[in-house]
């Protein structure tokens, strides 16, 4: 577990991240403020492993904490400005993110921050386990049906259900998408229309507005306000 303090001059720069790490399974929040001083006291006096850290701010600019903290904890650079990259990664930051910043974006930061703090691989591979099959009630009253997440093919919206495919059996589960997204690992699942859910992992093939899935003969449709999310989730394994 990695424990973490936002240090931003905006709040609602800090709600949102507030609102990615509590999504995010291996981040504790341990404080946020507004004020870079209060900050460098909660580095000095409590365990801190990670700061996401704006540059501008009064008093003491985001460089000038960095230095002041002489190593004691990791940081992400979190900037509307550009122009400070360079300078940012020779004081050895771990990611350098520029605002408005996307959720995958700030995972892939938060990754690289439990990769470089040396968090072992076995309490990541623990949490994984303990999120590989939840159980939901089904349109039988008082049934309860266990589904393994690695075996879900797709989601799809249908009115007051959701229906879960696996292969050929569809499940239909009294709840709403935005209860069901909720409670998937953010790591593996991801909503790319207002009516379809899809495990990343099973994605074959993006065509125009289309996600080819694996061992589904039907495409899924990306929605538009959700094309550029995912887009950014896979950036990084795209050869150019």
């Amino acid at each position: 577990m990695i424990s973490c303090i936002i240090v931003d001059d905006e709040q609602h720069a800090i709600d949102i991240l507030v609102h990615y790490v509590n999504q995010t399974p291996y981040l504790q929040l341990v404080g946020t403020t507004t004020n870079p001083m209060e900050a460098l006291q909660l580095v000095n006096t409590q365990k801190v492993d990670l700061v996401f850290l704006d540059i501008q701010m009064p008093e003491l600019s985001g460089m000038d904490f960095i230095k002041a903290i002489q190593g004691k904890a990791k940081v992400v650079l979190t900037t509307a400005y550009s122009e400070f990259a360079l300078e940012s990664y020779e004081l050895d930051v771990v990611d350098y993110l520029l605002k408005p910043i996307r959720f995958p974006r700030f995972l892939q930061a938060s990754q690289k921050a439990l990769k470089d703090l040396g968090v072992e691989k076995e309490e990541d591979d623990k949490e994984l386990e303990e999120d590989d099959y939840i159980f939901v009630k089904t349109e039988l009253k008082g049934k309860l049906l266990k589904i393994t997440l690695n075996e879900i093919d797709y989601i799809e919206s249908m009115k007051n259900y959701v229906a879960i495919y696996q292969g050929a059996q569809k499940t239909m589960v009294l709840t709403s998408m935005k209860e069901l997204e909720e409670r998937l690992p953010q790591k593996q699942f991801m909503r790319v229309h207002k009516s379809f859910i899809i495990p990343l992992a099973k994605i074959t093939g993006i065509e125009g507005n289309l996600l080819r899935i694996k061992d589904v003969a039907t495409d899924i449709q990306i929605g538009e306000n959700y094309k550029a999310e995912l887009m950014e989730l896979i950036k990084n394994k795209m050869i150019q």
